[in-house]
């Protein structure tokens, strides 16, 4: 792996991109401020999605700092856990398997619209129903 120069927009997103000698697959590394944007909860220090809700703080694992985190907290965002990074933070969006299920509900009722649509027309559409016969 090699680095690679990046452009303005890169440097503002990425704190490093590197680049495979053999096949020439980019690789990067998303800054910090990053981990806020998106649908789901990410931890802000490693990224990842396996975090857990708290009720409560914990007075044994540290509380994330900075002012991304404030402003989380002000704006209503639970109190969640990052069982990796040991650390405390808030966030405003929900747990990606919330969100996935959340995602996979609105898409077993939209098929199940069409379906009943397609039910719908097939009924009014059936050859051989012209009408009564006099």
């Amino acid at each position: 792996m090699r680095r690679v120069h990046r452009t303005l927009m890169e440097r503002l997103n990425y704190l490093a991109i590197y680049e495979c000698k053999d096949c020439h697959a980019e690789d990067n590394l998303p800054r910090n401020h990053t981990m806020h944007l998106g649908k789901s909860a990410r931890c802000p220090k490693c990224g990842t999605y396996r975090i857990v809700k708290l009720k409560e703080p914990d007075h044994i694992d540290p509380m994330h700092t900075g002012p991304l985190n404030l402003l989380e907290r002000l704006v209503g965002g639970r109190l969640y856990h990052c069982r990796y990074c040991r650390i405390q933070f808030f966030d405003r969006r929900r747990l990606r398997s919330e969100v996935a299920a959340d995602e996979a509900a609105e898409a077993a009722q939209t098929v199940e619209a069409a379906q009943t649509e397609n039910a719908e027309t097939a009924d009014t559409t059936t050859p051989g129903n012209d009408g009564p016969d006099v």
